[in-house]
């Protein structure tokens, strides 16, 4: 009787079985591995510091990550993170947040090199990578969210991907009502293919 149907019904259930040469544990690994291990996992980011004055203020980071026009590869984002850190005694009205946007312009930006996950390997990135002080202007957000004071890491598996011509940002703001030094982290990690 065939099995006509693709996903397992409760009635008529598909088995798997793994197909490598280690039988007990199977084996599993998300595509970064791969990409760690042949040299196209890049890592790159930014932490913006500063003491604020009496009435306090934000201070933001943001990576742009660019995949230049023509470069003949395709960039999947891997990992978002960073964090916020607060150095003060009194800790009030604070707030924090997290953007993804993708495109737009950052201003007064910095150009960084891109990190090799690699450590033997003499591969490059295509990429140009991008710090700012400040948020992008003229961008499209693809996310938002708050953060608390601390680190925050994201782990999302190649879900982002920047064709050739575009670009992904990544800021994080963090904000105090008081003095203090308060500082904003964003880091992202990206395999090429």
């Amino acid at each position: 009787m065939p099995n006509n149907n693709v996903f397992n019904p409760l009635s008529q259930p598909v088995y798997t079985s793994n197909t490598n040469n280690f039988t007990s544990p199977g084996i599993v690994a998300p595509p970064e591995t791969d990409a760690g291990n042949t040299g196209n996992l890049y890592n790159a980011g930014s932490t913006n510091s500063t003491t604020l004055g009496l009435l306090g203020g934000s201070v933001i980071a943001t990576v742009q990550l660019t995949n230049p026009v023509g470069s003949g590869r395709t960039l999947y984002v891997s990992r978002l993170s960073g964090g916020i850190t607060v150095g003060l005694n009194l800790l009030s009205s604070f707030s924090g947040s997290m953007t993804l946007s993708a495109n737009g312009t950052l201003t007064s930006p910095t150009t960084i090199a891109a990190v090799n996950s690699n450590l033997s390997s003499t591969n490059t990135s295509v990429a140009t990578v991008r710090t700012s002080a400040s948020a992008p202007t003229g961008a499209t957000t693809i996310m938002s969210m708050p953060l608390q004071a601390g680190p925050f890491a994201s782990s999302v598996w190649g879900q982002y991907v920047v064709p050739a011509g575009q670009s992904i940002n990544l800021t994080v703001s963090g904000s105090l009502s008081v003095a203090g030094l308060l500082a904003s982290t964003a880091y992202f990690a990206w395999w090429e293919v």
